[in-house]
């Protein structure tokens, strides 16, 4: 089967793309709302972009009446955001986070998510989170004609719950993939939970 995206709708090859570009890590993105509560978002368009500077991106789409979404609003607005990879105790308080409420209302209190300080950073995080990026607005672009932002964020720090920190073999530090045990997005409705790890050392 071959499908030609220039003879598909949008929504077509949106479900498309996303049961195909599989699995996708999800950002958690906590932003801070006008009244100095938390917003709390999903976003699966969503990757590491470079190291120096150390840049992550998210791209974030419209409300249903084409207006802001609070996330992209808030950083527009005050800068800093934290992004946590979610882990897979977390899946239905991140899949109920992703619902659509009214502009300014905290998903952390809706859903009764505990914060705690981020150390050197203004913004909080999760208390229960295991990986958290301290963030501030690097560069945002309007890109394709649905009215998609591609929001950059330049990382100042990173937080990582002890649990998944181990050693290597050589007795460096090492981040420990299957402790973190993230979620991952597929299409529609889906996501997938961590798997077996396997290793191939990259040729000379």
């Amino acid at each position: 089967m071959y499908l030609d995206f220039g003879a598909m709708k949008p929504p077509e090859i949106y479900l498309t793309l996303t049961q195909t570009v599989i699995p996708r890590p999800v950002a958690w993105v906590l932003s801070e709302n006008l009244d100095g509560g938390s917003n709390l978002a999903p976003f699966s368009f969503f990757n590491a972009l470079c190291s120096n500077p150390p840049l992550i991106m998210i791209s974030v789409g419209r409300r249903q009446d084409g207006s802001l979404k609070d996330t992209q609003a808030n950083i527009e607005a005050r800068r800093e955001f934290v992004v946590h990879i979610g882990h897979w105790e977390q899946l239905d308080s991140l899949n109920e986070s992703s619902a659509t409420l009214p502009s300014g209302e905290s998903e952390t209190q809706r859903l009764g998510l505990e914060t705690v300080c981020f150390e050197q950073f203004r913004l909080p995080r999760l208390v229960d989170a295991r990986v958290a990026f301290a963030c501030s607005r690097y560069q945002i672009q309007e890109i394709g004609n649905s009215g998609n932002t591609l929001i950059l964020g330049r990382v100042h720090g990173v937080y990582l719950a002890d649990g998944v920190v181990g050693k290597d073999n050589r007795d460096r530090p090492k981040i420990c993939a299957d402790k973190i045990n993230p979620i991952g997005r597929l299409g529609a409705s889906e996501f997938v939970r961590f798997g077996e790890i396997h290793t191939r050392h990259r040729p000379d």
